[in-house]
């Protein structure tokens, strides 16, 4: 029984700010689904007359870098950790839209190869960590640049607020829609969650300064000019962005091992028991269960994760050009 309580207690502490299924009652994760549905294939016919040379590989890396990211787990006070998010550092480069499909390909790829976050559960996943990120991000991004002007320097606190105030917005869905469901009372989850995300927000600020320090060093014209901005991004650019993905997987060892936000509000409230553990499991914990190091099969299992979420996004961005081909 120990055994069994330790193995469920280790996927609930690798979720993240994915909410698991158990947490969300059926009508309100099934309404998430039709609210994603729509809002991906909105995504989908927005892209279809953007994306070209420049766009699809860029998209790839971005959500490589996006979910390596993920699986480092940084420590925030209190005996809580959190972990990027990554949806306004997708918005304020390739718009928030193609940022949909960024996020929607990340969260899902989570949620089916390496159970992190329910599939029942998934439609909020996305729109909480994805869209609505992505949005608020791209919106006070936009915002703080106008007031500043632009430059280095506005552009990175424009980031920074953006990315920080994404995090919160996605906390007080969390909230919502955790009390919607019966789970507990907003006037208990609300302020549980926004207090540590505020500081959880922190962090996402703090990694989306650094990328996008690189991205202004290689193109600062894909900052300044977004979706509009010409030319093709060279492949040299973006294998190195790959490149660095892979290193950041590499590191995904060292993640802390204590719960985040949404675990740690779960815990203090009362509700973590009413999580279930999934359906099933292909990659659980992210581990590949035909090596035998759990540091190396953790390591492994990102790197595959990695590439097969840079393949994915490709892949989709370069259906859509096909699309404005025809």
């Amino acid at each position: 029984m120990v055994g069994v309580y330790g193995v469920f207690l280790m996927w609930l502490l690798t979720t993240g700010m994915h909410v698991p299924d158990g947490f969300l009652s059926t009508s309100v994760a099934l309404a998430g689904w039709v609210l994603m549905a729509a809002t991906v294939a909105y995504a989908l016919r927005q892209t279809a007359g953007q994306l070209g040379d420049r766009q699809m590989p860029l998209m790839g890396v971005l959500a490589a870098f996006i979910f390596a990211a993920q699986s480092i787990n940084f420590p925030v006070l209190g005996g809580t950790s959190g972990h990027l998010l990554g949806g306004a550092l997708a918005a304020i480069i390739v718009g928030p839209w193609a940022a949909v499909l960024v996020m929607t390909s990340v969260v899902a790829i989570q949620a089916v190869l390496f159970q992190d976050g329910g599939l029942l559960a998934l439609g909020f996943n996305v729109l909480n960590m994805g869209v609505l990120t992505a949005f608020t991000g791209f919106a006070v991004f936009q915002l703080v640049v106008l007031m500043l002007g632009h430059g280095r320097r506005s552009t990175l606190i424009a980031g920074a607020v953006g990315a920080w105030l994404s995090v919160v917005v996605g906390s007080v869905a969390c909230a919502v829609e955790l009390a919607i469901s019966g789970t507990t009372p907003i006037g208990i989850a609300l302020p549980a969650m926004v207090g540590v995300h505020i500081v959880i927000g922190l962090g996402e600020a703090v990694v989306t300064v650094g990328a996008l320090s690189f991205v202004y060093a290689a193109r600062r014209d894909l900052l300044e000019q977004g979706a509009s901005a010409p030319g093709k991004v060279s492949a040299a650019v973006w294998l190195a962005g790959l490149a660095i993905a892979l290193v950041v997987a590499g590191f995904s060892f060292a993640a802390s091992p204590d719960p985040d936000g949404l675990e740690r509000v779960a815990a203090d409230i009362g509700f973590l028991s009413k999580a279930s553990a999934p359906l099933f499991n292909i990659f659980p914990d992210y581990t590949l269960p035909f090596v035998s190091d759990p540091v190396i099969s953790g390591i492994l299992a990102v790197m595959a994760g990695t590439m097969v979420v840079f393949g994915t996004v490709f892949l989709v961005a370069g259906l859509q050009r096909r699309r404005v081909d025809a």
